[in-house]
């Protein structure tokens, strides 16, 4: 059995708009995460945004992507900030 072309695009569509639903569910579940860390510093008397963490994780992002890493990481983090 042979399948088209149109037929395999619209599968690989499919599974596309189901990772990116498993990517937007795990951001919002790590924004959640973030404002725990940030109530829970401020809590008790630091900063909400730790800039050596962001730097480790900027580079986290960059070793596993590369260059185009970097900018996906910067849109995480401000995602994450400021929520409270």
């Amino acid at each position: 059995m042979t399948t088209t072309p149109e037929a395999t695009i619209a599968e690989a569509r499919e599974r596309i708009d189901a990772l990116d639903d498993r990517i937007i569910g795990l951001i919002q579940e790590r924004m959640a995460v973030s404002a725990v860390v940030q109530q829970t510093r401020i809590a008790s008397g630091g900063r909400r945004v730790h800039l050596s963490r962001e730097m480790e994780i900027l580079d986290r992002y960059r070793e596993a992507l590369g260059k185009p890493g970097t900018p996906l990481a910067m849109t995480l983090l401000e995602l994450c900030r400021g929520r409270s």
